[in-house]
Formats: C-alpha cells, sequence, structure tokens
C-alpha cells in the first residue's frame, strides 16, 4: 500500500460513514458539473477521486445509457462506495477501482484506455503531485471528449476573514486550493492542443473548468452545451452576488 494510501484510510476510516451527509453544505457545484457532462449514448465516464461514489452513482441516474467507472487512492472509500453502488443496482454499469491520479492505467483496471468524460471533484486539492493527476486526467480524454473539474477557489472576493478561516480550516483535512490551477491547466491543454476555460464561482470559492479535446479529423468544434464553449453553460453562472445564495446557486 503507498504512503498516499494509507494516510487516505487513516483519514477516512470513520469519516466515510459520514462523508456525503457532512460535504454536502460546501463542496459546491458538484451536481452542476454532472449536468454538464452529457456523455454521449454507450459514452464512457471517468472520475478520478471518486471518494464514496456519490457522483457516479448522481451521473449514471441521469444517464442511463453511458458506462462508469472511478478510481480512488483509498480502499476505505472504495469499500463504501461499492457498498452504495450495489444498494442502487449499478453494479453493472459503475465500476470502481483502487488507483494513484498520478499514474492510474484504466485499460489495466477497467479495460478502457480513454474516456469520452473524465472529471475531477473536489480533488485536486487533495492530492500532493496534483499538477501530474492533472497532467494524466488530460492524457484519459478520448477526441472529442472533455475533462471537466470543479474544486475549491482561491476566495479573493469573499470577505478576508471567511477566505482565511477556510483555508485554515481545510488544512486540517490535507486540502489545499490549487491557486495556479488556472495556468496549469491551460499550459497542459495547450500543448495537447485542446481547448480549456476556468470560470471562477460563488464569489471565488469555487473553480469550474472545462478542456474539450479535438476530433480525429478536422478539429472541428461540436457546439452544444457538453463540449460546445459558445453555449457551454457552466460559464454562464448562475447570480451569487448574495453570500446567502451559495448553497442554493450549487445545485441549480
Amino acid at each position: 500500500m503507498s504512503l498516499a494510501a494509507s494516510h487516505m484510510d487513516r483519514m477516512y476510516r470513520h469519516q466515510r460513514h459520514i462523508y456525503d451527509a457532512s460535504r454536502k453544505f460546501y463542496l459546491l457545484g458538484r451536481d452542476g458539473l454532472i449536468r454538464q457532462l452529457q456523455p454521449p449514448n454507450d459514452g464512457t465516464v471517468l472520475e478520478i477521486g471518486c471518494g464514496t461514489a456519490r457522483n457516479l452513482i448522481l451521473a449514471a441516474r441521469a444517464y442511463p445509457a453511458a458506462r462508469f467507472y472511478g478510481v480512488d487512492v483509498s480502499g476505505e472509500m472504495l469499500a463504501t462506495a461499492r457498498k452504495s453502488i450495489l444498494a442502487e443496482g449499478l453494479e453493472d454499469r459503475v465500476i470502481v477501482a483502487q488507483g494513484d491520479a498520478a499514474n492510474v492505467d484504466p485499460n489495466v483496471l477497467f479495460g478502457v484506455g480513454r474516456f469520452d468524460r473524465v472529471f475531477i471533484s473536489y480533488a485536486l486539492s487533495m492530492i500532493p503531485p496534483w499538477r501530474e493527476a492533472l497532467d494524466r486526467a488530460l492524457d484519459l480524454v478520448a477526441p472529442r471528449g472533455s475533462l471537466h473539474v470543479v474544486d475549491f477557489g482561491d476566495f479573493t472576493a469573499l470577505p478576508q476573514w471567511f477566505g482565511k478561516g477556510m483555508k485554515t480550516w481545510l488544512g486540517v483535512f490535507s486540502v489545499t486550493p490549487r491557486t495556479d490551477f488556472e495556468n496549469e491547466l491551460m499550459g497542459l491543454a495547450g500543448r495537447r492542443g485542446m481547448r480549456a476555460r476556468v470560470v471562477r464561482r460563488f464569489r471565488g470559492y469555487a473553480i469550474h473548468a472545462v478542456a474539450v479535446a479535438s476530433g480525429p479529423s478536422d478539429g472541428d468544434w461540436p457546439n452544444d452545451p457538453a463540449t460546445g464553449f459558445r453555449e457551454y453553460s457552466p460559464f454562464v453562472a448562475p447570480s451569487d452576488r448574495a453570500g446567502a445564495s451559495l448553497h442554493r446557486a450549487a445545485y441549480r
């Protein structure tokens, strides 16, 4: 077992039982990301850092014609994930396996090399080699597929006391907002000929990013809510001017 796996197992051995209930109030934007995946029929979707499979289960319900895969470094979290998947009767469409985000090999784990949609939800901020994990995630996007990321932002448009307090509190759980995420994504995506964009939501509380791969022939870009940029709806974010609307807006 790797050091990362051991650390995550110690952290979540007990927390995993209350993880979903306790995180729903501050992991903002996850459901919005799921709504924007829109994989093709018989498409493949991979979540890196799938944890309890909460997101995979919701996505599988939303897109019954797609197949879903998840990887996580924590065996403890995966134990909860498999139990939840079985309880939902989704074991034929949702498969999870243990793997390190920075060097995961889905061909070995699932027999699938690349995916129509890859997404990472509030995991890069917990992965020490997060640049390597982001680089690997982009490698796993199929032609005309897309990578979607939601995570903590820099809190700069929120009161200073709030941002400072959040960073201190998150540090207790080994969470570090990646303040240079946008530059890193743009560089990695650009080297692959992918288009990418990052939007700050909820006054900088969260970032929502997408990187889209070109097609195999002429590089034409589909203009649709899942992968096109002119109509990609996360970039027309709900109003979040009032701080009290943060939680509601995350699930619109």
